[in-house]
C-alpha cells in the first residue's frame, strides 16, 4: 500500500509551486516511489530553497520542507566534511605564518599534503584520510564550539573510517616552509563524547563486528550529529554570508571562500582520479546520480555527499543554465532493508541514488 502523508494537503492546497518537494515526491517516477511506497523505512527529509535575486541585487528564498527534524537522528557520513573543510580555513587564517598552499604532515604519517590539496580531494572523491588530517588540526571541541558559537547545531565527534576513529587527542601537525619547520601544533585532549538525546540512535535489528553478527540494535548516540537544517545552514552561509550576521559568518577570505565553492564542483578527473570507477557522477547524487556519463554542461553543481550505514544524503547548490534558476538542496534517506549494520548490503545503486537523481532532476529540471 502507497504511503502519502502529505497527499491531502497537495490537494487542499491544489498548486505544485506551492509545495514543489511535495509535488515531486508524488509523482508517479518508479525511482521515487520505491521510496515513498515504504516512506518510514527510508528516513527521507529534505530541505529545498530556490534562490531569488531581485533586481537591487538582493537574495531571498523561496522555500519547502519534507520531514526535516533536527530531533530524530539520522548518520551524516561524509556530509561532515563540508564544516571541517570550512571550519580548518577559518582556524588556518587566525596564524599568518600559515596558508592553504603551506606544506604540512600529521605526526607519524608519511604522506606531506596541503589543506588546499585535502579540501579538493574531499569534494572531488570525498577522500577520508584528507579529511582526517584536517580534522587533527581542529579536534572535536573546537569544531563543535565555532559550529555552535554561530547558532548551528552539531556534535562532531569522530574521524571517518580509520581505526581509534573517537580518539579524543589530536595528533600534532608540523608546517614547513622549504626543509624549514616554520609552524607545530601539540596534540590537545579533547572532552569525552556524552551520548546524544535524540528520537531513532538506536537502529536496526543487528550489526556485524568482523564476521560476527550481534543480534541488537546498533547505537548510534555517540556517533556525529549533523541535522539537514544545520547542513542547509552551512551552505546558505557559505554561498551568501551576507545573509548573516557577522557572528554567525565563517570567518574566511574572500578568496579562500571563493577557492572553497570552486573546490565543490570539482569532477573526479579534474582533481587527477581517472579509474574508471571516478566517473563524473561519483559525488553527485543529485540530478546526475544515475547517469555515468559526461557531465551536462548545462548545470552547475557544487556539493558535497555522505554515503555509510545504508545513509546517502547530498547537500549541494546546483543552477540550471537553461532556466538560469539556482537552487539550494539537502535531501537524505536511508537503504537497508535487512536492517544489518556493516554488512555492506544496503541498497544504494538500487533504490537510494536513483531516488536523490530523480528528486533532483523533478526540482530542477521540470
Amino acid at each position: 500500500m502507497k504511503y502519502y502523508p502529505f497527499l491531502g494537503l497537495l490537494v487542499f492546497m491544489g498548486c505544485a509551486t506551492v509545495h514543489p518537494v511535495k509535488s515531486a515526491l508524488s509523482t508517479d517516477d518508479v525511482k521515487i516511489q520505491n521510496v515513498m511506497n515504504d516512506l518510514p523505512s527510508h528516513e527521507v527529509q529534505v530541505f529545498y530553497s530556490e534562490i531569488i535575486r531581485d533586481k537591487d541585487g538582493t537574495v531571498r528564498f523561496k522555500e519547502d520542507q519534507f520531514q526535516v527534524d533536527a530531533n530524530t537522528y539520522f548518520y551524516p557520513a561524509s556530509t561532515v566534511k563540508l564544516p571541517i573543510a570550512i571550519l580548518a580555513l577559518e582556524k588556518l587564517n587566525e596564524n599568518k605564518l600559515l596558508d592553504r598552499n603551506t606544506p604540512f604532515m600529521v605526526e607519524n604519517d608519511t604522506v606531506t599534503s596541503t589543506f588546499a590539496k585535502d579540501i579538493i580531494d574531499i569534494f572531488a572523491v570525498s577522500s577520508n584520510t584528507a579529511n582526517n588530517r584536517l580534522f587533527e588540526f581542529m579536534g572535536q571541541d573546537e569544531i563543535n564550539s565555532r559550529l555552535n558559537d554561530k547558532g548551528i547545531t552539531a556534535r562532531i565527534s569522530h574521524r571517518l573510517s580509520t581505526p581509534n576513529s573517537d580518539a579524543l587527542t589530536t595528533r600534532p601537525l608540523t608546517f614547513y616552509k622549504g626543509e624549514e619547520i616554520i609552524y607545530k601544533t601539540g596534540p590537545v585532549k579533547n572532552s569525552a563524547i556524552s551520548p546524544l538525546q535524540l528520537h531513532k540512535t538506536a537502529k536496526g535489528i543487528g550489526y556485524m563486528v568482523g564476521d560476527s553478527l550481534v543480534n541488537q540494535p546498533m547505537d548510534f548516540s555517540t556517533k556525529n550529529y549533523l541535522p539537514i537544517s544545520s547542513l542547509h545552514g552551512i551552505l546558505k552561509r557559505l554561498m551568501f554570508p551576507e545573509l548573516f550576521s557577522k557572528a554567525q559568518q565563517f570567518h574566511l577570505t574572500e578568496d579562500d571562500r571563493l577557492f572553497l565553492i570552486d573546490a565543490m564542483g570539482t569532477l573526479p578527473k579534474e582533481a587527477g582520479f581517472t579509474s574508471p570507477e571516478f566517473h563524473d557522477s561519483y559525488v553527485k547524487y543529485l540530478v546526475i546520480g544515475d547517469d555515468k556519463g559526461a557531465f551536462p554542461d548545462y548545470l552547475t553543481i557544487k556539493n558535497k555527499i555522505g554515503s555509510a550505514y545504508g545513509y546517502l544524503t547530498d547537500c549541494a547548490y546546483i543552477k540550471n543554465k537553461k532556466t538560469n534558476k539556482e537552487y539550494l538542496i539537502t535531501a537524505t534517506l536511508h537503504v537497508n532493508k535487512n536492517q544489518i549494520y556493516n554488512d555492506n548490503r544496503y541498497e544504494y545503486d538500487m533504490i537510494g541514488i536513483p531516488f536523490l537523481a530523480a528528486l533532483g532532476r523533478k526540482l530542477v529540471l521540470e
